[in-house]
């Protein structure tokens, strides 16, 4: 049986998979990607058996009939991109165990693995569905997966908790020491008003998701499950496993009695956060803020006894007090924001901080003091 497929086409296809494909595997077939063959329509799917991704295009010219093959992933990927662009790739599959490809002059000879040994991730039983645009879901991802934790012993941590609550999706990230907040606008319903749900989507898919979607106003359609998250557009389906676990109360997290508000640059705060950092201690990272009347002042110190110190003007009216921060944090806050003017709200130099824009809550960041 033999098919022919875009160059430029079949690399957009392997590389929006090829992330899914874990590098070291326990079982040889999860080194290959899944062919799917049936008229024009070739579906391209990837796996690690928690996380599958799958994407469809179009062929050539349609074949007769059907074929599932698997074949290695990052060789596949390697030979198309050393191949000249807008050519066209012929393969042949000739018995089970081999495939070729030919374009132009070249010929390669890959060994494939029987389709019926590629695992599925069980999509299961939906409990709750929206849809909203790419766009839109990719912001509610990259305004919060910077605060997920790695490798930490407490699992729950290590993604994203997606809660479904009055018709709006927040996702929250925390690693303990930061938390990120972040909520879309009211969504598209798939089916009747639905109850208040929550899943904990893995730190892994989490960055493919937002590695896939793009900047379209195209919508997506979402589904919870019980053990699964389920994603699909007209071009690519996402499903994922989930982390079986109970996320802390981030509400409780949220700081109140904030009586102390700065309104200040974004880019000058985190300008003069990022030249504090320099002299910071490489471990600790830690900083003093020291507030007083339309004035931040930032010194940072380190084992060598070195120092630096910097201050912002900003727009405070309460009391002198002084607090200390993990700065890359505060960076990473200011680089994730996007709006001229943040709002920094505190209760007492003992509390966290409460950051967003000053114009909107959809995006909210607490960060947890230090003591230096």
């Amino acid at each position: 049986m033999k098919f022919s497929i875009d160059r430029d086409i079949l690399i957009n296809g392997l590389s929006v998979v090829a992330g899914v494909v874990e590098k070291k595997q326990t079982m040889a077939v999860l080194a290959n990607v899944l062919f799917e063959i049936n008229g024009a329509d070739l579906t391209i799917t990837g796996t690690d058996t928690e996380v599958q991704m799958s994407v469809r295009v179009l062929l050539e010219t349609p074949i007769q009939g059907a074929l599932r093959t698997t074949i290695p992933a990052k060789k596949l990927l390697d030979i198309a991109k050393s191949l000249p662009e807008k050519q066209l790739i012929e393969f042949i599959a000739e018995d089970e165990t081999k495939l070729i490809l030919r374009c132009g002059k070249s010929r390669f000879s890959l060994a494939t693995i029987s389709a019926s040994d590629f695992p599925s991730v069980d999509k299961g039983h939906d409990v709750a569905s929206f849809a909203l645009s790419q766009q839109a879901l990719k912001r509610l991802i990259d305004k919060t997966s910077f605060a997920m934790a790695q490798q930490d012993v407490r699992f729950y941590l290590n993604g994203m908790l997606w809660e479904l609550e009055d018709e709006v999706l927040n996702c929250i990230a925390t690693d303990g020491h930061r938390l990120a907040l972040s909520s879309s606008d009211p969504l598209q319903q798939l089916q009747a008003k639905q109850p208040k749900s929550q899943i904990i989507v893995p730190r892994k898919a989490v960055l493919e998701l937002s590695r896939t979607l793009s900047q379209s106003e195209d919508q997506v359609e979402v589904f919870f499950g019980a053990n699964h998250l389920y994603i699909k557009n007209s071009y690519f389906t996402f499903v994922t496993s989930l982390i079986d676990g109970k996320y802390p109360d981030y509400k409780r997290v949220l700081p109140t009695d904030l009586g102390r508000v700065i309104l200040g640059s974004r880019q000058e705060l985190k300008d003069t956060f990022n030249r504090a950092a320099i002299l910071s201690n490489e471990k600790y990272r830690g900083i003093q803020v020291m507030l007083s009347p339309n004035q931040m002042t930032i010194q940072a110190t380190n084992p060598e006894r070195e120092e630096a110190e910097d201050s912002v003007v900003v727009d405070y009216q309460g009391d002198s007090v002084e607090i200390g921060f993990n700065v890359s944090y505060l960076i990473d806050v200011m680089s994730i924001l996007q709006d001229d003017q943040v709002k920094i709200s505190l209760s007492s130099a003992n509390s966290s901080a409460l950051i967003h824009s000053s114009e909107s809550q959809k995006a909210m960041y607490v960060v947890m003091p230090m003591c230096l």
